[in-house]
């Protein structure tokens, strides 16, 4: 089915390429760049485009299901699962040929009950607090994982590689020591990856021979110095069209809640998009956006499906004006982001998929 609704967010292929580029000359020649497309690509859909994907051997997601679909749109290189998987879905990981993060004896077992061989990266704890081989247990566990189980990688993952840099060292002293004992098992390993975006940047002895750049690879900041560390261009510009155009007199009530009352005859425009597209309440009542190049106050609370804005102070605004709400330069994401006291990746992440994505590359 077409989408045919007036909003949506642009991706610039072009771009995309220059970051891609930046990361690969910030990490040099020897170390391979594995693009975390995981959550629809960080919102932007990338992980549909094949002429982008194809160019990197082994590409990460977050869950199986995730993998499946790069499969069945025709992705044929190795498909990496950050997150150990749930033995449901072990069918899939082999039907699919997908490579999957282990850090628990007991799906390592059930992996190995299928007598199939199955590639796995080994995940070492040393500090995230969330999944992984406790390092002083790596000798252990890979001794005891089945014949049928290939590891073809061992990594880990920086909690605060922004923010605290004696805890990242420690993290990473920790791993390189859980290191020398895997490769005192296995010999040679294929894949051995920490860095995210931020340790990317921040720690060049984490980079191994592998990085996953995430947020940097759709050109926006991890942390607040990022572009003085590495030049990139970021991607997604969210934008709409004036739907609606009316003037309201003095006293006039606008939106739920009756939260916002004119106190001018002030002329209205609807723009359509709200908090079930990922523009989040938080922006109501004073938020300004771009409408022909000058900036228009939100005027009463976001709804679901739209906002209203005042555009009584510009000039001529009529139905099919394009609304631009972040172009990363006038308005940018991390700016929305402030004012809902989160964080760029989770607004970029949860634009909706009723949102459509529209790709150029210039």
């Amino acid at each position: 089915m077409e989408i045919t609704r007036p909003a949506w967010l642009e991706i610039n292929l072009k771009n995309l390429k220059y970051n891609i580029k930046q990361i690969q000359n910030k990490i040099g020649p020897n170390v391979k760049i594995m693009p975390v497309i995981k959550a629809s690509g960080y919102g932007t859909y990338i992980n549909q485009r094949l002429d982008v994907i194809n160019q990197f051997e082994i590409v990460a997601v977050a869950n199986v299901d995730e993998g499946v679909y790069l499969r069945q749109i025709g992705y044929e290189k190795e498909i990496f699962v950050l997150n150990q998987p749930y033995e449901s879905e072990i069918k899939k990981i082999i039907d699919y040929n997908i490579v999957v993060g282990i850090s628990s004896y007991e799906f390592a077992k059930k992996l190995a009950e299928t007598g199939k061989k199955v590639k796995v990266h080994v995940e070492i704890g040393t500090g995230m607090g969330r999944t992984g081989v406790h390092p002083y247990k790596i000798e252990k566990y890979l001794k005891e994982l089945a014949s049928n189980i290939i590891v073809e990688g061992i990594y880990t993952h920086f909690s605060s590689a922004d923010i605290d840099d004696e805890y990242s060292k420690k993290q990473l002293e920790s791993f390189n020591k859980a290191l020398v004992k895997a490769k005192e098992i296995l010999g040679d390993i294929k894949y051995i990856h920490a860095a995210a975006s931020n340790a990317l940047l921040n720690y060049p002895n984490a980079r191994f021979n592998l990085v996953r750049p995430g947020i940097i690879l759709y050109g926006y900041p991890g942390e607040d110095d990022t572009f003085e560390k590495i030049d990139l261009k970021p991607i997604a510009k969210l934008k709409a069209k004036v739907v609606f155009v009316k003037d309201v007199p003095p006293k006039t009530s606008i939106g739920y809640g009756r939260s916002y009352i004119t106190s001018r005859e002030t002329k209205v425009a609807n723009v359509p998009i709200g908090y079930a597209d990922g523009f989040r309440r938080d922006f109501s009542n004073g938020w300004e956006i771009l409408i022909k190049g000058k900036k228009a106050p939100i005027i009463g609370k976001v709804c679901m499906d739209s906002f209203m804005v005042d555009v009584t102070d510009i000039d001529n605004v009529e139905v099919g004006d394009e609304v631009t709400i972040w172009d990363n330069e006038n308005i940018t994401l991390e700016q929305l982001a402030e004012k809902c006291g989160t964080i760029n990746y989770e607004l970029l992440c949860t634009i909706g998929a009723r949102v459509p994505r529209v790709f150029i590359d210039i």
